[in-house]
């Protein structure tokens, strides 16, 4: 007997558990154009409500990936790490983790996307460096990476073309946050990139997706069961955007940040996290125990590899390599203005998707795909949730091309904070890990 998408969706509806027949029916279907809208948006909101079992999460995050190209990496030697951020403010942590991660011996092969809304993209970050091309042959990448360790590319139209379709499809279902649909839509594109393992960098808090603890574990777990389903080692760590990540936020403020990083001078949260999530990247692909790695990425920041990588990956991308070295070159943005703290506080908490929205006030981010990023545009923010300010200092320092969308920008962060008279306790940087053999809280 035929399938039949009606009989799919009453049976998900009733939460049976799928075939992988089913689902690869649905999915091949969709892509395809023989299954309409109206009936996958059927489908989606069963899931919303029913959830999906391992082993259909699986399937389906594998249907998902093979719907388009499958990047094949065997030709780029070693074992290839791939590093994903579920996004957030100032996360600029794949432009020095990529080149440390080289420095100290490892393979990064990277796909990375642009930016939409307040979280910015990697790409939109590297392309504000003069002449840096995203978009190379698949030959020249492999060759870039076997030559000096590290390329990070822009992704390819036909990686995981299913999940272009259900994600616009989902988002005007409201069906966006249903856990299991979030986790196969970024796993299916880690799949269908190629490589070897997965570090995934599940952000929580108030600039990120995931707003609370329990739900990042929760979407932490079901990525790392279909990685490791899929044959692919995955480790999860969970990480705070209760705060912008570093002190910038923008395109070129962030590439500026992560150089300066990468000169042993960067802020102490951001050098942190890099630290970290290069040696679990160098951990997984085999160079060293987690500790011995630790000290390697520490060594590669004292004694300038990092940065020396960084900009061999700029220079074999057509960019202009003395950006790298020479960070002041950047252009200033015309016009700038300081957020000053008006009575001596502590900074309480900080809305960072307020802090993120700012950036796109300021011009540095996305409103639709279409929108154009001016580069210069972004903030600094100089004190953090936690911190004791006084009267007069200044808390943020905002840059734009056009002054009225600064004036724009300093009212709307206005709002993005509170105070307190008493001290407050920050959030550590680094929350938990979710491996395949449980969850380990800091």
């Amino acid at each position: 007997m035929a399938m039949r998408m009606y009989d799919i969706i009453d049976k998900k509806k009733k939460g049976s558990e799928l075939t992988p027949k089913e689902i690869t029916y649905m999915v091949e279907g969709y892509v395809a154009g023989e299954i309409p809208d109206y009936q996958v948006s059927a489908f989606l909101m069963a899931v919303y409500y029913e959830g999906m079992s391992e082993k259909e999460l699986s399937v389906f995050t594998d249907s998902m990936a093979k719907s388009g190209d499958m990047v094949d990496l065997s030709q780029i030697k070693g074992i290839k790490v791939d590093k994903h951020s579920t996004g957030g403010v100032g996360d600029k942590t794949t432009l020095a983790v990529a080149p440390l991660v080289a420095a100290c011996g490892g393979r990064v092969a990277k796909m990375s996307g642009r930016g939409l809304g307040f979280t910015g993209g990697t790409i939109d970050k590297l392309e504000s460096i003069p002449g840096m091309q995203t978009a190379i042959s698949e030959e020249r990448f492999f060759e870039i990476v076997n030559d000096i360790g590290l390329s990070v590319i822009g992704q390819s139209a036909e990686i995981a073309p299913a999940d272009k379709k259900l994600y616009a499809l989902r988002d005007v279902t409201a069906t966006v946050d249903s856990i299991p649909l979030i986790a196969a839509s970024i796993m299916s594109k880690k799949l269908a990139s190629g490589s070897d393992k997965i570090v995934l960098d599940v952000t929580v808090g108030s600039g990120a997706f995931m707003k609370n603890i329990d739900d990042a574990i929760c979407l932490a777990q079901r990525m790392v069961e279909i990685g490791e389903n899929a044959g692919r080692q995955t480790v999860a760590i969970l990480t705070n955007m209760d705060v912008p990540l570093g002190e910038a936020v923008g395109n070129d403020i962030e590439v500026v940040e992560a150089i300066e990083t990468l000169q042993g001078k960067g802020p102490e949260d951001f050098r942190q996290i890099c630290v970290e999530f290069a040696a679990y990247m160098l951990y997984l692909g085999e160079i060293a125990d987690l500790e011995t790695s630790r000290k390697m990425v520490e060594d590669a920041i004292d004694y300038g590899k990092g940065i020396d990588k960084l900009a061999a990956m700029v220079k074999a991308q057509g960019g202009d390599e003395s950006y790298i070295y020479h960070p002041e070159k950047f252009e200033k943005a015309p016009y700038q203005k300081d957020f000053v703290m008006k009575k001596s506080a502590y900074i309480k908490s900080m809305d960072t998707e307020k802090c993120g929205k700012t950036s796109v006030v300021l011009g540095a981010g996305r409103e639709t795909k279409e929108s154009r990023i001016d580069s210069k545009a972004g903030l600094r923010f100089y004190h953090k949730t936690g911190e004791y300010v006084k009267q007069g200092e200044v808390l943020a320092r905002l840059y734009a091309s056009d002054e009225e969308k600064l004036n724009q920008a300093v009212q709307y962060l206005k709002t993005a904070y509170k105070y307190s008279d008493t001290p407050v306790e920050p959030m550590k940087e680094i929350i938990a890990y979710v491996t395949k053999d449980g969850v380990y809280k800091q």
